[in-house]
This record gives structure tokens, sequence and C-alpha cells, in this order.
């Protein structure tokens, strides 16, 4: 390869591989000193120059210029120095050029490894860079290969990892179809990031409420909380500081677009829309819908316990199917929820007055 063909392929390595032009000229350096002790002389002191514009390679010996010389590779009387420079004086640097001969072609096979090295090792970095913000985020790839565990998803200069253990219960990952994914984690490891993917995480619902609706990305509507059970059942709790703001119909849009868009994209999970209140009796009331005229009791606001009675029908709505309401609307107030009958309540000789709540209990 000529001086002008090696230029070329370094502007073409630094170009594909997204890393500065600098940091292959450095590797160069760096391995051609390398190569050269190596093969030439392991205890001269040289340094590499290297002209980007003609890629010519030159090899410069360094002494210190001495009165008595201890060390013949490191240094160099004055009298021997004025011979290559009439100027030299104690104490300066003598830079002579050893370059042999045919350095070029033991270079060439020497830094080869070395340069490859270098170059992998800013790529990793510049791809890192490049996906480190992206942590906790929603992106789109591609679907390009998968074995017994995993699906590995194109994101461009990098591959993510979706474990099938993360795919939503039910759905289809076709090869080769874009999909969005939520970056739960990225680890820099000797082969690269390693970036895990999840469609499963309440992250991934969040960041597509947050695609949808306009309202939660400028602040007007808030989401304060996300409970979930991937691929059945969610419940998001929202609130506005805006009186003329409805954040559950901001969330839903006209007539149901938006919220519908995210339900198909997460393959017909449910999702509750819940309007927050600072108020956690309400709160919790409201979270455990469609169960109507229940009362709620806090025990223990501490360690956010509530007691809730509930009659009839109402029983079964407020725990739903295998216990899924409840524990949803749990997990989204942060409260531990007992619930009980009135009958239930008498029986354990539950005295309501000791408790914060409804004061229309009979």
């Amino acid at each position: 390869m000529d001086n002008q063909a090696f230029i070329k392929a370094v502007k073409n390595i630094a170009k594909e591989k997204g890393i500065s032009e600098d940091v292959i000229w450095n590797a160069m350096q760096l391995a051609l000193i390398t190569a050269y002790k190596k093969n030439f002389n392991a205890q001269t002191n040289v340094q590499v120059d290297i002209n980007q514009e003609t890629g010519k390679i030159k090899i410069v010996s360094l002494k210190t210029v001495v009165e008595e010389v201890n060390d013949n590779y490191l240094e160099i009387n004055l009298e021997e120095a004025k011979k290559v420079n009439p100027e030299s004086k104690i104490g300066d640097v003598l830079e002579e050029e050893v370059t042999p001969q045919d350095f070029g072609r033991v270079a060439a096979s020497t830094a080869k490894q070395v340069v490859t090295q270098k170059v992998r090792e800013a790529e990793r970095e510049s791809i890192m860079s490049e996906f480190n913000d992206k942590q906790e985020e929603l992106v789109v790839g591609l679907v390009s290969r998968e074995d017994a565990s995993n699906y590995y998803i194109d994101l461009g200069r990098a591959h993510g990892i979706l474990p099938k253990t993360e795919t939503i219960p039910g759905e289809n990952v076709v090869m080769g179809s874009s999909i969005k994914v939520y970056i739960t984690k990225i680890e820099n490891t000797s082969k690269g990031p390693r970036i895990m993917l999840s469609r499963t995480h309440y992250g991934f619902l969040k960041r597509l409420l947050e695609l949808e609706v306009p309202e939660l990305q400028e602040g007007i509507v808030v989401l304060y909380s996300i409970a979930r059970e991937a691929g059945v059942r969610s419940k998001i709790a929202v609130y506005s500081e805006n009186v003329n703001i409805d954040p559950i119909g901001a969330c839903i849009g006209e007539k149901g677009e938006r919220i519908q868009r995210i339900i198909e994209e997460l393959n017909g999970e449910k999702i509750d829309v819940i309007k927050y209140d600072k108020d956690p009796i309400i709160f919790i009331k409201n979270a455990l819908s469609p169960a109507r005229d229940i009362k709620v009791y806090i025990t223990n606001k501490r360690e956010q316990l509530a007691l809730v009675i509930a009659e009839g029908d109402n029983v079964s709505l407020a725990i739903g199917k295998k216990g899924q309401n409840i524990r949803l609307a749990a997990r989204l107030t942060k409260y531990k929820i007992d619930l009980k009958t009135s009958e239930q309540a008498q029986l354990a000789g539950i005295n309501f007055s000791d408790y914060e709540g409804c004061d229309d209990f009979e």
C-alpha cells in the first residue's frame, strides 16, 4: 500500500467507525514505536513522526546531550552531538533520524494488531458514548436474529438483547420487522456495549405514553405512577395542576385514539387511566376502579397501610381476576391494601373511629 492509499484508508476507517482520525494516528504512532523496539533496538528512546499529508513515516532517536555518557542508548556527549547539530548544548534533547531501510515492511506486520485493537477500543467508546444517554429511553430497531433465549435487535451501530422473557406475552416477534424497545441497562464490556432491552418494563409504557400524549412531554399533564402486568393490564395515575385540563381525557385522546394506539403496541393490554389525588383515601378509591361505593381508611400513614370496605359485587370488582385489580392498585398508590366486607370487619373487632378515613360507615 502506498502512502496516499494508506492516508485514504485511515480516513475511511475513521468515517466508517465514527471515530476521530487523531485516535488512529496516535494508535499508529504507539504501534510503530513498539514495532521498532521489538525488531531493531528495544533500549533506544525513540519517537515516531507521521506526516498526515504524505503518509511518510520517520523514526527519530532522542538522546540527551551530556558531558559524560552513562547510557549510550539515552545519552550523547556534546562533541558527538555537535556533529549532528552544531548548535547543540548540554541538556538539549538531540533528535536524529534512525528509520531502518526495511522498516515499512516490518512495521506494517507488527503494528496491524495494535492498530486494530486501538480502533476497536475507540469504536467501543464511540458506541458507548452514543448509547449512554439512551438508557431508560424508547428506541426503534430491527429484529435481526434469535436464539433459544433472546432476540437480537439491530439498533444501528450496535445490537441490543431482548430476552424472550421481556417480550409481551402472546405477541409475535417477526424476523426483520421494526420493533419498539425500552433500554433497561447498558454495560461496557470487552466486546462492546451490552444493551439490555425490554417490552414488559413499566418504563416502556411510560415512554409510549409520552410519545402519544404531548401534554405529558410539555408538563401540562403529570404521570404520577404506573403499575403494570405486561400483556394483561396496567394502571396509570395522572394529574394536572391546571384545573382546566382533563388529565384522563388527554391520555385517552379523542374517541380513545391515543390510548388505543398504545394498547395495540402492547398486544391488547388493558390500560386503566386513574386520576391521582394528594389525599390517599381518594387516590385509593380511584385506583380500585371499577369497584364503586367503597370506603377507605388509612390505618397507618407512616407504614402506608389502608383498610378498604366493600360490599356485594364491589368485592370481586375491587379484587379483580386472580387478585389483579387490588394488586395493581396497591402498587399504583404504594399502599398495602386490606380488603374486607363490613361483616368481616365487625367480626375482626375493627373500630373505625381509630382510623383516618370515611366518616359515614354504619
